[in-house]
């Protein structure tokens, strides 16, 4: 089988000499280059806070026989900037931060935000959840019920 085999029938045979001369014409390249550069420049605002996990700053999501435990990394936050939100079923982390820059007479001014979502499972009191925010770290406890507690069981492991 040759290579040209490969190439679909509604491609003409001129439409793939084009493409592979625009590939090694420099302006086309150079373009090419640009548009890179443009495109991972905007890509950290996607990344808040300048973390390097996507779609937001690092979460941990831990589980305790008492709790659940979820705790963000929020460095040069304050308490004020962090809004903590929780229903039956999902808690909601929202965070905002400001940034102002003088410099040489010239004010910079930016903003990032993050808005995080976690399902909450069955069996955890919403009504009971608490929220610290410390050294740049926020904690979230949502304890267990009574009833998710009484359901554990543990388990014996064996060598096999």
């Amino acid at each position: 089988m040759a290579f040209s085999d490969l190439i679909p029938r509604s491609w003409s045979r001129n439409r793939t000499l084009a493409r592979r001369d625009a590939n090694d014409n420099p302006m086309v390249s150079l373009q090419r280059d640009l548009n890179r550069v443009f495109e991972d420049f905007w890509t950290r605002f996607d990344d808040p806070f300048g973390s390097l996990a996507a779609g937001g700053p690092r979460t941990d999501i831990s589980e305790t026989n008492e709790a659940m435990l979820v705790s963000v990394d929020l460095p040069g936050l304050d308490e004020k900037d962090i809004e903590v939100n929780v229903t039956d079923d999902m808690l909601t982390i929202r965070g905002e931060r400001e940034e102002k820059t003088d410099k040489d007479g010239f004010t910079s001014q930016s903003r990032r935000s993050f808005h995080r979502m976690i399902p909450i499972p069955p069996g955890v009191d919403p009504e009971k959840a608490e929220a610290e925010f410390k050294r740049g770290v926020l904690t979230v406890t949502l304890p267990k019920t009574a009833e998710a507690k009484a359901k554990v069981k543990r388990i014996a492991v064996k060598s096999g």
